[in-house]
């Protein structure tokens, strides 16, 4: 079965492009209407649980469909099938950008980051419509964008999110319907008890060695597992916190990240294989394969503790109003993250022309209205770089 598992979801790995949303519209096809292996409404809770939780949420419902098939091993094996095609490919392009003279290819990146600031405008616009639609979260958007873009940085944004929680306990009304279908899965609460307090103990523990030993590899593991820890909306979300991680360390150049998450959009599979480009391209040593391969396991590993942790309490949780209402407040906090990071870094380092501005409300335009391909706009995006 854990073949079978990982088969069926490396398939999907090769052919999944389009986002977190149409990554789950591919996985209903083939795991509810053509394999049957879960009925529609245990597909919808398990969907509602993933976006419950921090990280990216695609990959999670993956991991889920896994356990629920052949166990932790067949949570693995969905892992893997799923995430290793675009890891690959992203870790390649990043090897290739560090061989290459930038200077000689400026034309290339400024598509490439004009590219990705229309991704993140229509990302933006999306989830506004979704967690801003009322005066109270359209306030807490406001304030979570004005406080990252006054104060910037990793420990900041964890803040807005936590208060940003605490408020929607205290004053915004729940907005999810509970549901009462039960999601049956083969793991005890003492082992959802146990992978709990794992994910505890290293989301202190890392950064703490980290501090202590100065060793960069460790640094890398704990700060993009810190990330794939405390990223709620999945997707583009992750694009302020990984910034805030690696460039103003001096591990990734502004231009080198942006292109980067550019091309992230041309590739099948979870966004959050950007993190194996970002590994492979630091200037710190260790970078390449082993840097990619330790960010990637870093960034997903929260998700594969957590999902396995919170499956055998999840009927409880998704009852609790104030859960509901916390969830609420930070939903819209991170829609502001994600505003704020569309002005900095990406606005301000690359919109310097009318020209400019041109092109990423055409890009915009041809994403939003046309619904062209994510990777089609890249290509077209790089086309016009190289030609300007």
């Amino acid at each position: 079965m854990i073949i079978e598992v990982f088969f069926i979801f490396l398939r999907l790995g090769l052919t999944s492009f389009g986002g977190p949303v149409a990554h789950l519209g591919y996985f209903r096809q083939e795991f509810v209407e053509k394999r049957k292996w879960l009925d529609s409404e245990t597909y919808s809770d398990l969907v509602a649980l993933c976006q419950f939780l921090p990280g990216p949420s695609s990959s999670q419902v993956g991991m889920a469909i896994g356990i629920m098939r052949a166990g932790v091993g067949g949570s693995i094996a969905a892992w893997l099938g799923f995430t290793l095609p675009s890891a690959i490919v992203l870790i390649v392009l990043g090897l290739g950008i560090t061989q290459i003279d930038i200077g000689s290819y400026l034309g290339l990146i400024h598509g490439l980051k004009m590219v990705a600031a229309a991704v993140v405008a229509q990302a933006i616009w999306g989830m506004a419509k979704s967690h801003c639609s009322d005066f109270k979260r359209g306030i807490i958007c406001v304030f979570s964008a004005i406080f990252v873009l006054l104060l910037p940085g990793s420990l900041e944004q964890i803040t807005v999110i936590l208060i940003s929680g605490v408020i929607g306990a205290f004053f915004l009304r729940s907005q999810v319907a509970t549901n009462t279908k039960h999601i049956h899965v083969n793991i005890r609460k003492k082992t959802g008890l146990l992978f709990l307090a794992l994910f505890g103990l290293l989301l202190i523990a890392l950064p703490a060695v980290a501090d202590k030993t100065g060793i960069y590899g460790y640094e890398l593991f704990a700060r993009f597992f810190q990330t794939g820890s405390l990223v709620f909306g999945g997707g583009h979300v992750v694009l302020p916190l990984l910034q805030s991680q690696v460039v103003p360390t001096g591990w990734v150049s502004n231009d080198t990240f942006l292109a980067g998450y550019g091309l992230t959009q041309a590739v099948p599979g979870p966004l959050f294989t950007f993190a194996a480009y970002l590994g492979a391209v630091s200037k710190e040593s260790p970078s390449g394969w082993l840097g990619g391969l330790i960010a990637i396991t870093a960034i997903f590993l929260p998700s594969f503790l957590m999902v396995i942790g919170i499956m055998p309490f999840w009927e409880q949780l998704r009852e609790s109003k104030t859960t509901q209402r916390i969830l609420i407040g930070v939903n819209a906090a991170v829609v502001g993250l994600l505003i704020a990071a569309f002005y900095n870094p990406i606005w301000v380092n690359t919109v310097f022309t009318i020209k400019d501005l041109i092109f990423v409300l055409f890009f915009y335009l041809i994403l939003q209205i046309w619904k062209l391909p994510p990777w089609l706009v890249v290509i077209i995006g790089a086309l016009i770089g190289m030609t300007l």
